[in-house]
Formats: C-alpha cells, structure tokens, sequence
C-alpha cells in the first residue's frame, strides 16, 4: 500500500523519507517568498518572522502534486490511502477528492482512499504513524483504513497558545478578546471538535494551563499507560518538557514523543503554543 500525508501533520521530514509516505506539503507565505512546509522551510522561519511583526499566510497543498502522485498510483496499479489534514481547517482534502475523481476519469480503477482526519498537528501524525506501523506489519488495504478510522474518532487534542493576539489576526477570536487576556495573563484551552477548534475555557496562567490538561486527561483518556502521547510546541521547549515530567508522573504512559509545530499551524497559532494528543479509546 502507499501512504500520502501532507504536512499539517508535523512530522519530521526524515519520517517521509525513511517510512516511504508520500507527501503533500501545504504552502507558506511571508511576503512575496513562498515556501513548501517541511521541503524548504522550517517553522523556526514562521517564529522569527511572526516575532518581527510579519504575519506569515498559509495555503493548501499543490493541486498538481496530487494529480502526478494519484495518476503514478494508478498506472502502478497499487492501492493507496491518503489521510489528509482536517477538512475544517484546510481545503487539501476537498482537493484531494476532487483530484482522485478527475483521475478515476481516465483510470476508473484507482483504488485510493481519502480520509478526513479531523486533526491536525502531531494528533495528525499519530494517524500516519498508525497507518505506516500496520502498513509494516502486513494489514490488509482495509484493515489499515478501519483502523486508522476508529483512532481518528477517537483522537483528543488539547491545546494553548501563548498570546492571544495571534489568533485574533487569524481571525480565531476577537481583537478586543486577546487585549483583554494580555492584560490578565489569561491563556485559553482549546480542544479539536468534528475537526474545529473549540474553546473550553480560559485560564490565568501556565501552571494552571498544564494542571487542567493533566485533569483533563484523567477524564478523557484511556489506557494512557499503554499509549504514545504526543505534544507539540511553538519553539518553547521548556514548557513542553513540564507538561511531559508531569504526565510521566501521573500517567506513566508507554511513550510521550515532543516536536515542534510545523510551518503551517505555527503560522495560525504562533509561538508558544503547546498542544497535547491522546486517545480516548484504543480498541
């Protein structure tokens, strides 16, 4: 089977090469330059531009990349699943399905699946990981994409920004709300809903923040101690490794694996974004 997987999932790009997934980098833009996520630009380039007042744009992944990959798959007569970045947040998926069926046109027996995932970030790449390690292990075309299915439904995502005002220019919440949270040190959590992000509550503080993600934890997860966690972070290391030594304490889990938010959600969220990945179910 081959895998796609386009960049939203913030894996690094030497996991593309090494598992043999192929990608679809979503766009960057600051000023007149464009850059691919993940190819040519890394998202330390997105901070400093964010830091110097320039706000980085973003767009989706190349209808034409998609089109040369899905017409390869068809005349090598493989199968292929592309888990593709949520369709709430990007239009990468809807182009996806728009490019397969033009394909399917001149090749009616492309046997590619497209999956929305709902995620985004290293919640995303806990689905690709997923779908590569039962790829390595032999599943059938079918399996592997119920599977991936049933972990995707049941994929937490959690996270917090640094400064609201960064999501007030993505048009996330008010301007008049992020001055407000400034003033008071109030940081939102957040959770991922049906692919959206929705507010859970605001909280003054960080020790707060990592405190009500650790409850939150306890009463959404299970098995966490036979689970890879996943948490991404906006060039703030510091804060991610607090919130891993506290899960380790109270969860033990089996892994807890730390990257950085990639170019393209960077752009959104800017830095100091910390986001935190579970499932609440896992059979």
């Amino acid at each position: 089977m081959r895998l796609f997987a386009d960049s939203a999932s913030d894996l690094p790009k030497a996991f593309f090469e090494q598992e043999h997934v192929v990608l679809f980098p979503l766009r960057v833009h600051i000023g007149d330059a464009e850059y691919e996520d993940i190819r040519t630009i890394d998202s330390m380039k997105v901070y400093d531009a964010i830091r110097s007042g320039v706000h980085p744009k973003t767009s989706q992944a190349s209808p034409e990349e998609m089109l040369k990959a899905f017409e390869q798959l068809a005349k090598d007569k493989e199968d292929g699943f592309y888990i593709a970045f949520s369709s709430e947040l990007s239009g990468t998926y809807a182009t996806a399905v728009m490019v397969a069926d033009q394909v399917r046109e001149e090749y009616p027996d492309l046997n590619l699946t497209i999956v929305d995932s709902k995620a985004a970030s290293l919640g995303y790449g806990l689905l690709v990981k997923e779908a590569v390690k039962l790829r390595n292990a032999g599943e059938n075309h079918d399996a592997i994409i119920q599977k991936v299915r049933f972990k995707a439904d049941h994929l937490e995502s959690l996270f917090t920004v640094e400064d609201l005002d960064y999501m007030a220019k993505g048009g996330r919440i008010s301007k008049g709300s992020a001055f407000v949270g400034g003033l008071l040190n109030i940081k939102p959590l957040l959770h991922v809903e049906d692919g959206k992000l929705v507010p859970i509550e605001k909280l003054r503080g960080r020790k707060k923040v990592l405190k009500r993600m650790i409850e939150l934890m306890k009463e959404r997860g299970s098995n966490l101690d036979q689970q890879v966690i996943a948490i991404s972070h906006a060039d703030d290391l510091e804060f991610a490794n607090a919130l891993k030594d506290e899960i380790e304490a109270a969860y033990n889990p089996k892994e807890i694996e730390v990257h950085m938010v990639g170019s393209v959600i960077g752009a959104h969220t800017g830095p100091g974004t910390l986001a935190l990945f579970f499932f609440n179910k896992t059979d």
